[in-house]
């Protein structure tokens, strides 16, 4: 074994949180090494946020493209060529790691190319022999896909990871999900051209959020051409001569060219020695951390995906701004979860922030529901099915609005806005007092008037 080397930080892991918090310790001072045996940038820039977003961006042209005509262009029919934009995306992934690489070593950052494991009394080894004792460690590997282990033949499929290297776009997929990545693959896919199925366990996609946002995005996949097959999971994969035959518990199966698993992720922490450290994890293998991001190590702490609080990039950041500000500028912080504005970049696009109406229910009993549902006028002169869903959840005592769903084009951009209004706790009259912006789609937001009254389906 060679020599120790002191560090006063060490970070596994060189994804969105542990870039950002070997970053800012070492501008406070600290001497930090951090070990990435990947490539720096994390889940969220090399198979994750951008590259998925820059797909979705590729595939709204065919929609676009359509729209075109109704306004008086004349439009050939397109074709795509995907290896093209794989490559486009693939140097743009590119381009973002080595930002990222050149950030931290502006920032006096150590980044050692290697994987590396906890040996316990606070010491990292690498493996390449490198062994470096740290004042305080710093967990952040993240997630990685999961698939069902005892589904025969699931090896047959590929995962999220996976989809960035694909040779060429499949004629037919098969998606087995029905959560952020299922839907966001399916719509992509589906808009290029590809026959894609979607297979779900549950009873409408997007477990967890607001029932109308999971009614609007269900009913909008099956708009765009994808089959939704629900109330059932695959029970085996076979290869076939002319691709997979994917055979579903329900007694049906689907040929296909290619299988997706988006089933869900899990934290990444094969092989890192957490028990020899005495890092206790949770009952779905999640590191366990208090609110200031300590483990039951200490000197070990954990940000990020790896803890499974909230697995979002800006979530990930947060944390380690906060475990930075409380260990190395002695300004104890901890981030609170309530009030993140989420996307799903369906096609069109989901954006959220705050309670679902049934969370709203079981927290403040007595709420008031305003919502509408629309054509956006850039759809009217195509004659487009687009719709638009807006959705204000208020507490009936405080009228404090608690909620926003939206489902509609560029619902993300809005909501960004939007959840600076409902973190800062305004009311609904609050909303109404604010002139609308006309003509908008996010004018909706501040001219609801009418409360919605569910209907008497008793008397009906």
């Amino acid at each position: 074994m060679s020599s120790v080397e002191t560090v006063h930080l060490f970070v596994i892991g060189a994804g969105s949180g542990g870039v950002r918090a070997a970053r800012l310790a070492s501008m406070a001072g600290a001497k930090v090494v951090v070990a990435e045996s990947f490539r720096v940038g994390g889940t969220c820039v090399i198979r994750g946020c951008v590259p998925k977003k820059l797909y979705v961006y590729g595939a709204e042209f065919a929609q676009a493209f359509r729209l075109a005509r109704g306004y008086g262009w004349a439009v050939p029919e397109p074709a795509h060529d995907w290896a093209r934009m794989r490559e486009a995306v693939a140097s743009e992934v590119d381009r973002l790691s080595a930002i990222y690489t050149r950030n931290l070593r502006n920032a006096g950052v150590e980044i050692v190319e290697s994987f590396a494991s906890l040996l316990g009394e606070g010491k990292v080894g690498l493996a390449d022999g490198r062994v470096f004792r740290a004042g305080r460690i710093l967990v952040a590997t993240g997630g990685g896909p999961w698939r069902p282990s005892d589904v025969p033949g699931q090896e047959l499929g590929i995962t999220s990871d996976d989809v960035f290297h694909l040779p060429s776009r499949p004629e037919r997929l098969v998606v087995a999900g029905g959560g952020y990545s299922a839907i966001e693959f399916a719509h992509i896919f589906a808009a290029l051209g590809t026959q894609v199925t979607l297979v779900y366990r549950g009873e409408t996609v997007l477990n967890g959020f607001d029932d109308d946002v999971r009614v609007e995005v269900h009913e909008n996949l099956k708009r765009a051409g994808v089959r939704v097959i629900t109330h059932t999971v695959i029970e085996r994969v076979e290869q076939t001569a002319g691709g997979l035959a994917v055979h579903l518990v329900n007694g049906e199966h689907v040929e296909a060219d290619q299988l997706l698993w988006a089933v869900g992720r899990r934290a990444a922490t094969a092989g890192l020695g957490l028990e020899t450290a005495g890092v206790a994890l949770d009952a779905r293998g999640n590191v366990t951390v208090d609110a200031h991001s300590r483990t039951s190590a200490p000197g070990i702490f954990a940000v990020g995906d790896v803890t499974g609080r909230m697995p979002l990039t800006p979530v990930a950041i947060r944390e380690a701004q906060a475990f930075v500000d409380t260990e190395y500028r002695g300004r104890p912080s901890a981030f609170t979860y309530d009030d993140i504005p989420t996307a799903v970049f369906a096609q069109p696009a989901v954006g959220v922030v705050g309670l679902s109406e049934a969370e709203a229910r079981r927290r403040h009993g007595a709420i008031d529901i305003y919502k509408t549902r629309f054509r956006p006028m850039k759809h009217v002169l195509p004659n487009d099915e687009t719709r638009m869903l807006m959705k204000l959840v208020v507490c009936a005592q405080t009228q404090r609005v608690v909620g926003c769903h939206i489902v509609g084009p560029d619902a993300p951009e809005i909501i960004q806005a939007v959840a600076i209004a409902v973190k800062a706790g305004l009311t609904k009259a609050q909303f109404d007092d604010t002139c609308a912006l006309h003509p908008s789609v996010a004018e909706e937001l501040v001219t609801l008037r009418e409360k919605w009254v569910a209907p008497n389906l008793a008397s009906a």
